[in-house]
């Protein structure tokens, strides 16, 4: 049980975390002060794992089984706009995923399971880099992290503004998508503004495209499946009274079956060209790797669900699963496991995932701990 002391040390180390944050890739400072906890707790721990990820251990004889339990330490490059008292100190940077929260909650399980006598085998507390985009748990594992610090099951919770504060939802099945970014380059002929006729304007070519890759979901994917194609960027031109030689848009789409992203990968190619052929232009069309969709199973997902309700947490089933991603999808690839909502509480004046205005909500920091130990003592249990 999280005592009124871990709760005042947990807000303490998230708004720590919350007024420093780091980029994808560059969390040295991040995992500095993850291991300096740890050792304060006296947990072992490595460091430097696929990038500067940390993986602490915490063994008691007794039984050879063990679990893994993950938080991802990253923030984003997005201005604050909280005017909190402890809002980030970088400026252009933030925490508004929720991260920071993430990282003490985990730091706060371990704290929890180091009190308690009554469980026996092995937790791989993982403190992962990069997880918005920059291929964070890929790059775990390629650094072995299943061969030095094996585990049978692995778990992690994401916040979840909306849902009511500290309620526990694990989904049966599909919990977010598999992501995918995709940048189109159309290249033109730059020309004076006045005179349009002996330019190639990139800008209307790219006014079409957009329009054209909305008719991708509705007009290529089944009514009865989800998949969504999003426009988030659109740069051309330095000057008002030129036409620009390019115009480049960058975006995502998201799905839950691979069949179905191949096939919306190839016609966001096809389109791009296409468009591009139409106004006697050519296009650069790339895409970075294909994300997979974060899937829960389901002994896992019932086994955190029992255990979140034995520790008098409120528990839900029943939320259908969202389109944003999360690479803790590429354990799941390799081992069972089970990723769990937990509310953040009303996503007011704007204060959800990815916005200027959201903060971590620290009154769920002890929830979170306590279902991440909870359900590490039910899978070495189960």
């Amino acid at each position: 049980m999280v005592d009124e002391a871990l709760a005042v040390q947990l807000r303490e180390w998230r708004r720590h975390l919350h007024s420093h944050p780091e980029l994808s890739t560059d969390e040295q400072a991040t995992a500095a002060f993850v291991a300096e906890r740890l050792a304060a707790l006296g947990i072992p721990f490595a460091e430097g794992v696929g990038g500067h990820g940390v993986v602490a251990t915490l063994t008691r004889p007794g039984s050879d089984r063990s679990v893994a339990l993950r938080a991802d330490m990253d923030a984003l490059p997005i201005p604050e706009e909280t005017n909190l008292p402890y809002a980030s100190t970088r400026p252009g940077v933030m925490h508004a995923c929720g991260h920071d929260g993430h990282t003490a909650s985990l730091l706060g399980a371990a704290a929890l399971l180091l009190r308690d006598p009554d469980w026996r085998g092995t937790v791989r507390l993982v403190f992962q880099p990069a997880e918005e985009g920059g291929g964070g748990a890929r790059a775990m594992l390629a650094d072995g992290l299943l061969e030095r610090f094996p585990f049978e099951r692995i778990f992690a919770f994401h916040n979840w503004p909306g849902l009511e504060a500290g309620t526990v939802m694990l989904h049966r099945g599909p919990v977010m998508a598999a992501g995918q970014r995709f940048t189109i380059t159309l290249i033109g002929k730059a020309g004076h503004a006045a005179l349009p006729h002996l330019a190639k304007d990139p800008m209307v070519a790219a006014a079409h495209l957009l329009l054209a890759l909305q008719s991708i979901v509705s007009r290529n994917v089944s009514p009865l499946e989800a998949a969504v194609v999003t426009v988030g960027m659109l740069e051309a031109g330095n000057a008002p009274n030129q036409i620009p030689e390019t115009a480049t848009m960058r975006g995502t789409f998201r799905t839950y079956r691979k069949d179905l992203h191949l096939m919306i990968g190839e016609t966001i190619r096809r389109i791009g060209e296409g468009v591009a052929a139409t106004f006697d232009m050519t296009a650069d069309v790339s895409m970075t790797t294909m994300g997979t969709a974060t899937i829960n199973t389901e002994t896992e997902a019932a086994l955190a669900a029992e255990a979140g309700a034995a520790a008098g947490l409120t528990v839900r089933r029943d939320l259908p699963p969202s389109m944003t991603g999360e690479d803790f999808a590429w354990y799941l690839q390799q081992r069972p496991g089970a990723l769990a909502w937990i509310g953040n509480g009303p996503n007011t004046d704007g204060r959800d995932l990815h916005s200027p205005h959201y903060d971590f909500n620290d009154a769920i920091l002890p929830a979170a701990a306590t279902w991440l130990a909870a359900t590490a003592r039910a899978a070495l249990a189960g």
